[in-house]
């Protein structure tokens, strides 16, 4: 039996990890059950979501930044009682406890006694700015987009992500649901695997902009398609849904799993391949390729407040490189007259429009003929784009273009 632990306890940990450099699914802490560790994860998404907000209301309170594990500590106590609503002397009890539990931190349980009693009259929470990018990542998004429009993205960032559903052909979404694009979407905090329809089936979590690029497709029965750095899986299962015989190939066993998990429960079937695309071959050419590449995540923020805090301009200089590679790889898989789509989760147009602008360049007679979609935004050389701001509720931000291989 795993012994109780203090949810805050928890997230506080999840924080300072990811402050370490650590994305959230790799920070190490104890075990727990379900329910606390879910607790734990919403406290900690929000108080990276708000650091900064919880920072000014620390600031007054306090003559030096404290140690790692208690400034962590203490905002995740700022933000559970200002920002998610919880009852102020139970976060401070709790804080104090869990800072006295340990040696290190045992010494802070006074100051966070006196600093958490003044930060929970603090009268302005939502007045205070929402959190700005790290400086490097906001100057090429202002460069991009513009100040008001990057604040509108931070803004969305703020506000967090719904959960989305994509709908296997013929099934009802559940109760509630409302349509976004091609999607439903469900405010966020239920419970997925007690919603109508999970046990059979009958649909999987997958946000609006990421279901647009399988369906750029447009896939017939029969049409053979390779969906390359497959997994999770849910492009796999809008591919197989529409009748196609795929081939889903990721380089990671590991998020194989979870998409042959998620083939088993939908009962839609697909060959699953663990390979580098740089060292493998399709046995014969297909009608078409969705390559979802490997980018900076850059639109996923929303989803994914530790992104920013982690990733680094040296990353995004490798993937670039890595992405030209691998639609030159894809291109080659194609029957001719073949299509590709290509798409990132990136608001970078080093990994989008810049990249199909270059494919373009080195191969002549491919042609680029993106369809319009019900989110998002034509763009010059011919692909898509969506953006964080694009919804009232906010989606993903995504690059794709649909490339077609000249005919034989």
């Amino acid at each position: 039996m795993i012994a109780p632990i203090d949810p805050r306890r928890l997230a506080a940990l999840m924080v300072q990890g990811v402050i370490d450099g650590q994305m959230l699914p790799e920070v190490p802490v104890p075990a727990a059950d379900p329910a606390t560790r879910a607790q734990a994860l919403r406290l900690a998404l929000a108080t990276l979501r708000n650091l900064a907000r919880a920072d000014t209301v620390l600031r007054p309170h306090l003559r030096h930044e404290p140690a790692p594990p208690v400034i962590a500590a203490l905002r995740v106590g700022v933000v559970a009682m200002l920002d998610q609503g919880e009852a102020a002397h139970g976060v401070v009890n709790a804080t104090v406890a869990a800072l006295k539990a340990a040696p290190a931190t045992a010494r802070a349980a006074g100051l966070a006694n006196a600093v958490l009693r003044k930060a929970a009259a603090f009268p302005g929470w939502a007045d205070l700015p929402v959190q700005r990018l790290p400086g490097w990542l906001r100057r090429r998004l202002k460069g991009v987009y513009g100040e008001e429009t990057l604040q509108a993205i931070e803004a969305a960032h703020h506000r967090g992500a719904a959960l989305d559903l994509t709908l296997k052909p013929g099934a009802t979404p559940p109760a509630g649901a409302r349509a976004i694009g091609a999607s439903w979407r469900l405010d966020s905090g239920v419970q997925v695997s007690a919603l109508p329809g999970y046990d059979s089936g009958d649909w999987w979590v997958q946000d609006a902009a990421a279901a647009l690029p399988a369906g750029m497709l447009a896939v017939q029965p029969g049409d053979t398609v390779l969906d390359l750095c497959a997994a999770p899986g849910g492009k796999t299962m809008q591919l197989a849904a529409a009748g196609a015989a795929v081939t889903a190939l990721d380089l990671s066993e590991g998020r194989l799993k979870r998409l042959r998990e998620n083939l088993a429960r939908t009962g839609l079937t697909a060959a699953v391949v663990c390979a580098d695309i740089l060292d493998w071959a399709p046995p014969a050419p297909v009608d078409a390729v969705l390559l979802d590449a490997p980018c900076s995540a850059t639109g996923t923020i929303r989803r994914h407040p530790d992104l920013p805090m982690v990733r680094k301009p040296a990353d995004v200089d490798g993937l670039t490189a890595l992405q030209a590679r691998l639609i030159d790889r894809a291109l080659g898989f194609l029957k001719p007259g073949g299509r590709l789509v290509y798409c990132t989760c990136s608001l970078l147009p080093d990994e989008g429009e810049a990249q199909i602008a270059a494919a373009l360049a080195r191969h002549p007679g491919l042609t680029v003929a993106t369809p319009p979609q019900p989110l998002g935004r034509a763009t010059p050389e011919g692909g898509w784009r969506t953006r964080p701001d694009d919804h009232e509720a906010g989606i993903d931000g995504f690059y794709m273009a649909l490339l077609r291989r000249a005919p034989a």
